[in-house]
């Protein structure tokens, strides 16, 4: 059985750069690939804050493409390199883009992220219910 992968055009070139599925959709569920915060022209801008818009900007996009959107969002863990320096930063930004209540989060210090640059890696899971066929 193939994967059901949720890849919207505007990653299209960062799809064939790593070879990931931006998501995967398993039932109900949609899996996002970790996100960090590299722009659209793949420069790692050194501050937190716009790291943290760029990733939920790129999930955001994807869930978009599979019919979802914020408060589709059920679980967040958080990978940061220096989280004690920043969470401040980055809840605001996770309150203003994705509303309160928050979806489950786990934040997790790490001692590294796979992109150079990388403060914060995301990684989300969406809840996205199949529609029910109409009943006759």
């Amino acid at each position: 059985m193939a994967r059901d992968v949720v890849s919207p055009p505007e990653l299209a070139q960062l799809i064939e750069a790593t070879g990931f599925s931006p998501a995967v959709r398993a039932g109900d569920f949609l899996f996002l690939t970790g996100a960090t915060g590299g722009d659209s022209e793949g420069v790692m801008p050194p501050d937190i804050t716009r790291q943290v818009q760029n990733a939920l900007g790129k999930a955001l996009l994807i869930i978009d493409a599979a019919k979802g959107n914020a408060d589709s969002i059920v679980e967040v863990t958080s990978y940061h390199i220096g989280l004690k320096y920043h969470f401040d930063q980055v809840n605001d930004v996770m309150r203003d883009m994705l509303g309160v209540p928050l979806p489950a989060w786990t934040a997790v210090e790490v001692a590294d992220l796979r992109r150079p640059g990388a403060l914060i890696e995301l990684r989300i899971v969406a809840h996205l219910p199949t529609p029910k066929p109409a009943r006759k």
